[in-house]
């Protein structure tokens, strides 16, 4: 006997009704993003493995183990999509988006990445990001960070969220703050664990971000990238700064905040949550001033952010709000015969072309009336509409409320348009 196939691990069937649910973040994403003058970009799943190892930095966990790489036919090395800031860049380089321009792009889909699943990582994961090019001041980082602000706000968990933020100055300061962090790990080598001992020479700031709580001590105590960025770059951090304060935004200073990638520039910022377990970021991002040109571009300033949507949802889920509302069926129709059918399937066409938001099921299938009522009842609908001889010959309905106790009406099929749409109306 043949076993059935599964999925593969760590990428995972999203089933109603939680779909709803993605419904509901990915629309009021998508409403607020286009509020703030973004426009949507697409672009492919696979890429040139190039374009990442150019971008992310060879030297990361990403491009070293965790990247889904292979050879096509061609025997050309493409690679499925671990991240999409990198994409963007490419597209907008290469369809002349980027030069002299001010962009402000978004995009939304799923990204690849081959490490162990677990709750908020999934080899699979989804994310919605915005992109801006060609503005270099600290005021778009402040709008950018109150954009996504407004966001969780709207999605009803900010209050479950707390705001971090740091400056990773530029290429040359980290220079020399690299060396200062190699001499101070090498100086606890014994006491590192294998990941940090691997980065040690390799990226020695990432092991900043270590989840080992056995690291936390060692870490805290490290020196600390501020005390060497450079003056534009704290002139840029202490003025975002200032701008998040007006804006009455709270956030706390990070400064072990470093962000996974190595294109990252002066501000990183990053939205955490204790209610994710080990995965608590809920939305990260910053500056990546010199990707642009890093990629064959022209110098051109940029910055950007990324919302995981599993993180999102699962918060989401945590809190009171009821989203069953778009869940809601309004009606089911049903009927007594062929001939009854036939009336039924012209009106629920007709009914769902005028009737703005309705859902409406007919029955098929068939069956005694009872029966259809059963399903009717089990399908949550609000109202059952019924079409039998009597309805046929008059051009009427009758029309049950399956949730009130309320009689039965009985409605012309020119009047249910009407009616149905101050019932939807009350109920939104």
């Amino acid at each position: 006997m043949s076993t059935n196939i599964q999925a593969i691990r760590g990428m995972n069937d999203i089933l109603p009704p939680e779909t709803y649910l993605w419904h509901h973040v990915e629309t009021i994403m998508r409403r607020i993003l286009q509020s703030h003058g973004y426009q949507e970009i697409r672009f492919p799943i696979l890429e040139y493995t190039e374009l990442f190892k150019r971008s992310i930095g060879e030297i990361t966990d990403i491009v070293e183990k965790e990247m889904y790489t292979f050879l096509d036919r061609n025997q050309e090395t493409l690679t499925l999509r671990p991240e999409g800031t990198a994409s963007c860049v490419r597209a907008g380089i290469e369809h002349g988006l980027l030069y002299n321009q001010i962009q402000r792009l978004w995009y939304m889909g799923p990204f690849f990445r081959h490490e162990r699943p677990q709750k908020g990582r999934y080899r699979q994961f989804h994310q919605c990001s915005a992109e801006v090019f060609g503005l270099v001041g600290p005021d778009i980082d402040a709008e950018l960070i109150l954009m996504s602000a407004l966001i969780l706000e709207k999605l009803g968990i900010k209050q479950l969220t707390t705001l971090q933020i740091n400056s990773l100055g530029t290429a040359l300061s980290r220079t020399l703050y690299r060396k200062e962090l190699i001499k101070y790990f090498n100086s606890n080598k014994n006491n590192l664990d294998e990941d940090s001992a691997h980065r040690l020479h390799k990226n020695p700031m990432r092991i900043l971000d270590s989840k080992n709580p056995e690291m936390k001590k060692i870490i805290e105590n490290a020196p600390k990238l501020l005390d060497y960025i450079d003056q534009d770059s704290r002139n840029h951090f202490e003025k975002l700064q200032e701008y998040l304060t007006h804006a009455g935004m709270a956030f706390e200073i990070n400064p072990c905040l470093v962000r996974g990638l190595d294109y990252y520039t002066k501000t990183v910022f990053e939205w955490t949550s204790d209610k994710l377990g080990a995965q608590a970021t809920v939305c990260g991002g910053g500056r990546y001033d010199h990707l642009v040109e890093q990629l064959g571009g022209k110098p051109t300033p940029a910055l950007g952010c990324s919302f995981g949507l599993e993180r999102t949802v699962s918060l989401v889920q945590q809190t009171e709000h009821n989203h069953k509302a778009e869940t809601i069926l309004h009606a089911y129709l049903i009927t007594d015969s062929e001939e009854s059918f036939i009336v039924g399937l012209k009106l629920a066409n007709y009914l769902r072309s005028k009737v703005p938001g309705l859902k409406l099921i007919l029955h098929c299938g068939g069956g005694h009336l009872k029966n259809q009522f059963k399903k009717a009842d089990k399908s949550e609908a609000l109202y059952a509409i019924i079409i039998g001889e009597h309805e046929r010959k008059t051009h009427s309905v009758s029309i049950k409320s399956l949730r009130e106790p309320i009689p039965q009406q009985t409605l012309y099929q020119d009047e249910l348009a009407e009616y149905l749409k101050l019932k939807i109306a009350k109920k939104g």
